[in-house]
C-alpha cells in the first residue's frame, strides 16, 4: 500500500468531495482506489498521477452532466457501465465529425 501521496490542495479537496459522496474518508477512498487498480491490473507505479486523473475525470463528468452535482447522490449507486457507454458514444460521434 502507498504510504505517502503528494498532491496539490485542489486534488485533496476533490478527493474529499468524492469520498464524502460514499461516506468514505480520504484514506479509505485511497485504499479503495489502490485495491481496485490492483484488481484491474493497472500499473500503480505512479499512484499519485492516477489520483490526479481520477479527480479530473470526476470533475469533467460532473461538468458534462454524467455525474449529478448534488452531493447527496452516492457515486457507488451510479451505473458506471451506462456512463462509460455514453462516453464511448460521444467519442464515436466526435470521431465522425472530424
Amino acid at each position: 500500500m502507498v504510504t505517502s501521496v503528494r498532491l496539490e490542495e485542489m486534488f485533496w479537496r476533490t478527493l474529499e468531495t468524492i469520498g464524502e459522496r460514499d461516506d468514505l474518508t480520504v484514506p479509505q477512498l485511497l485504499h479503495r482506489l489502490y485495491n481496485e487498480s490492483l484488481d484491474y491490473g493497472h500499473d500503480i507505479g505512479n499512484f499519485t498521477s492516477f489520483l490526479r486523473v481520477c479527480c479530473l475525470r470526476f470533475l469533467d463528468l460532473q461538468l458534462r452532466g454524467l455525474i449529478p452535482l448534488e452531493d447527496n447522490v452516492a457515486l457507488s449507486g451510479l451505473l458506471a457501465d451506462d456512463i462509460l457507454a455514453i462516453e464511448a458514444y460521444e467519442r464515436q460521434k466526435r470521431g465522425h465529425r472530424i
